[in-house]
């Protein structure tokens, strides 16, 4: 680098420089009025929890109406996730639950949704990740609940069916597969592992590239790449993290059979979230097996002008061919109108409930 133009370089990085320094003064006073908050609380014997939803998705979403650029949107929530996750922790740690080990996706989901200042509990199972929270052990939780290409988490929807906890917030991630060895080569591999969702989503590249392969289901793709870390007979499906966690070398990328594959990941816990001005509402409904009850059902939403923006159905394990319908519309429970369609609702259907209000993404 010549002379000239690191003359010219210089006051520009001095400027940067100093320009940190305030950022770095800014978050310290941001922190201490966190923690002055939290002694309020505290005196007061205010049982509040740490985490607001509503309030978070308020202050990202009023950050992004008055930015004027050309720091973009879409990095003003990255940068203030953290910033909120790193001023929670002052108050309270917070333990968030997730399907691990380390590198799986629902612990990227975990990350972007909650900021890296959390204390990581990665579990065996989605199972043990409701479990977890429902115990005490964790705060709040991530699951995958829909893959815009195998559709719905069945395991997913089951415990949400069983579980007292709470939606609290949702997170859509671009889910890019690849495929892992140890020595960054297929010599010598016998078999690819992934989890069984993975390995649907890479049915057709795998049957193209490598059709005399045996494929193993894992209970996650991280679980997959960690034994690929020790066996170089063995070739993983899991993500660019999965490969920096577990020292794996990406042989092939983004073999999913869907470029826009994208998985929906939701947050469980025990906080009812306020209205944010910009909320989603997910149900479990159930109708009597006769004409016409799934019109009556979703009538109420028309009537009030209420948004339906997913409908799944899942067999009630009655024998008598009835069905659970998952549903999610636009808007807080206590919106009027959406209030009004709940009510309609609930004197009309054979099962009712009410999953949580949280702010859309």
């Amino acid at each position: 680098m010549d002379n000239v133009l690191l003359s010219r370089l210089a006051p520009l990085r001095d400027k940067i420089d100093y320009i940190d320094e305030q950022i770095l003064d800014l978050l310290n006073r941001r922190s201490k009025v966190v923690v002055e908050v939290g002694k309020i609380k505290h005196c007061m014997h205010i049982d509040s929890p740490v985490l607001r939803p509503e309030r978070e998705s308020q202050v990202i979403d009023k950050l992004k109406k008055i930015n004027k650029g050309p720091f973009q949107n879409k990095s003003i929530e990255s940068v203030w996730v953290e910033i909120m996750s790193a001023c929670r922790n002052l108050e309270k740690p917070m333990t968030v639950s997730y399907l691990g080990p380390k590198g799986s996706f629902s612990e990227q989901a975990a990350f972007e949704h909650f900021g890296h200042t959390i204390d990581c509990l990665p579990c065996s199972s989605f199972d043990d990740v409701v479990h977890a929270i429902e115990i005490g052990n964790a705060d709040a939780g991530m699951i995958p609940i829909e893959n815009s290409i195998e559709g719905a988490v069945n395991r997913s929807l089951d415990l949400l069916l069983n579980t007292n906890l709470k939606i609290m917030g949702e997170r859509s991630l671009i889910i890019n597969h690849c495929l892992l060895t140890k020595n960054g080569n297929m010599d010598g591999v016998e078999k690819i592992m992934a989890h069984p969702q993975a390995l649907a989503q890479c049915q057709m590249w795998l049957n193209k590239n490598y059709p005399g392969l045996v494929r193993i289901a894992a209970s996650s793709n991280s679980e997959a790449a960690s034994i690929a870390s020790k066996d170089y007979k063995v070739a993983a499906i899991a993500g660019e993290v999965a490969s920096r966690a577990w020292g794996l070398s990406i042989v092939h990328s983004k073999i999913q059979d869907d470029s826009n594959n994208r998985t929906r990941f939701v947050s469980l816990g025990n906080i009812e979230s306020l209205p944010s001005s910009r909320d989603k509402t997910s149900l479990i409904l159930s109708v009597p097996n006769r004409a016409c009850a799934v019109y009556e059902m979703i009538e109420p939403f028309a009537s009030n002008s209420v948004s339906m923006t997913r409908f799944e159905s899942r067999p009630a394990r009655t024998g008598q061919w009835e069905y659970y319908f998952y549903i999610d519309i636009l808007g807080h429970k206590d919106e009027p109108n959406v209030l009004k369609a709940l009510e309609k609702l609930k004197s009309s259907v054979a099962f009712f409930k009410l999953l949580g209000s949280y702010p859309a993404q």
